[in-house]
């Protein structure tokens, strides 16, 4: 069901809900309003019978005929019936009346206790009254015809009332419901329009302020991070399909030329030779293309980790590559309120391949000194640095530093893929830190990686 059926269905019901239990109040008060009138009609009818009729132990009978004559407030199907001492019927306004009930609720009538019942349509009250010492009981009964056709007429009335206002209620409710989901329908629409050669459009947010804006805030969001996404594997893709491409064709080239000239095992041997280095950059390339897809979106549990652990052991396997470099590891500041030093939460491995990576880039392009610091920003934040003194880049290289396969110019001598750096700042980022890099050409590169300290 659409949420615009559920809302005109809920608000229909809701409203309706609300509506009957009012009307059920108003005809349940006007009832009881009108039983309680007409209970004290009968009431005074009983009383002015009784003062009127019962005298000094006789019973006036031709007053009473008289009296029901020009009684202006005869109740409509008036009927009357005293009992006297002992319980015994001494009056009745007409001889066929049925005293079934009248006996029955007789021992139940209590001195200013009155007892009323129904019989039927007709409504009756028995009440207590003492003349000159003597008790005496009488029921009055009749018919409230007036009062019931009253109540007929408010029952139509609220019956009406409420079929009429449900029709209102469910146009209401479209109308409100329309209103309401038209800033989602505008979404949709600017959804739809979304494709895969349009990742830079964005949802039109509206006033910025409620709901609708949120999630239209948090798709602009969701695109931007698609549209750079979607870039970066074009870009990858694109530099992929060219790095692949140049040693398998050298392979291939080689192969075919020792396929069809090469007819002595020496000559064989050297065309060999050359393949399987071909093939050996071409596995390493592979596995670093298979790497950086791993730490885009890397599935591993943080756990607490030694940052300067990570660093020694990126120190010993870069010095394993480069024998004759010198490496200088130096410490900053340590904040006297942490216990636990260079504590981060991420993981090792991944930690010390970053590491590995800045100090190799420094080894790689610089012929001096490699200066590796490590401490605290702040409190909160660690910090590693990686200096060197090499070729350095451009300004414009530095910009691009981080796309997938890009080499800069002054680095197209040395031997690499362009992947390490991207690779390191994937790596860095989902640990939640920082990496900088500034460069001036010939005096060398300095990279800063920032992550935050474990608590």
């Amino acid at each position: 069901m659409l949420i615009r059926n559920k809302l005109i269905l809920r608000f229909t019901l809701l409203v309706v809900g609300i509506q009957l239990c009012f009307s059920v109040f108003i005809y349940y008060f006007h009832a009881t309003t009108r039983e309680q009138r007409f209970i004290n009609r009968l009431a005074g009818k009983a009383t002015m019978t009784a003062r009127v009729l019962v005298r000094h132990d006789s019973l006036n009978h031709g007053l009473l005929r008289t009296m029901h004559r020009r009684d202006l407030f005869t109740v409509p199907g008036e009927q009357i019936s005293i009992y006297g001492p002992g319980q015994h019927l001494i009056y009745t306004s007409a001889d066929n009346l049925s005293q079934r009930l009248n006996s029955r609720y007789l021992s139940q009538i209590q001195p200013n206790r009155p007892v009323h019942f129904t019989d039927g349509h007709l409504e009756s009250i028995g009440m207590y009254y003492v003349r000159n010492g003597e008790p005496h009981w009488i029921f009055a009964a009749g018919h409230d015809d007036f009062g019931h056709q009253l109540l007929e007429k408010l029952g139509v009335i609220l019956l009406a009332a409420n079929l009429g206002a449900m029709v209102l209620i469910i146009l209401a409710g479209w109308y409100f419901a329309e209103e309401s989901l038209k800033p989602i329908s505008r979404v949709v629409q600017q959804v739809e329009r979304i494709t895969a050669s349009r990742l830079n459009a964005r949802v039109d947010e509206g006033n910025g302020t409620d709901e609708i804006a949120q999630l239209a805030r948090t798709f602009n969001h969701m695109l931007g991070g698609v549209e750079q996404a979607f870039e970066s594997q074009k870009s990858f893709l694109s530099n992929a399909s060219h790095e692949l491409r140049t040693p398998l064709a050298s392979v291939l080239g080689t192969l075919e030329t020792a396929y069809a000239y090469d007819t002595t095992l020496p000559e064989a041997k050297h065309s060999i030779g050359s393949a399987v280095e071909e093939i050996k950059k071409l596995i390493a390339l592979t596995n670093g293309l298979l790497s950086l897809a791993k730490v885009t979106d890397p599935a591993f549990q943080q756990q607490p980790v030694r940052l300067d652990e990570c660093l020694t052991q990126a120190l010993e396997a870069c010095q394993s590559r480069y024998p004759g470099r010198e490496l200088r590891l130096e410490f900053g500041k340590l904040p006297p309120e942490v216990e636990d030093m260079f504590m981060v939460r991420g993981n090792e491995q991944l930690l010390t391949t970053a590491l590995l990576n800045l100090l190799d880039n420094a080894c790689k392009y610089s012929t001096g000194p490699v200066r590796v610091s490590l401490g605290y920003l702040t409190a909160a934040t660690l910090r590693v640095q990686v200096q060197d003194q090499g070729i350095g880049m451009e300004p414009h290289e530095l910009a691009r530093i981080y796309e997938p396969l890009y080499r800069a110019g002054s680095a197209s001598t040395a031997s690499g893929y362009g992947i390490g750096l991207p690779m390191t700042r994937k790596i860095v980022q989902v640990h939640g830190g920082e990496i900088r890099l500034t460069s001036q050409p010939n005096q060398g590169t300095t990279a800063t990686v920032e992550l935050p300290a474990a608590e």
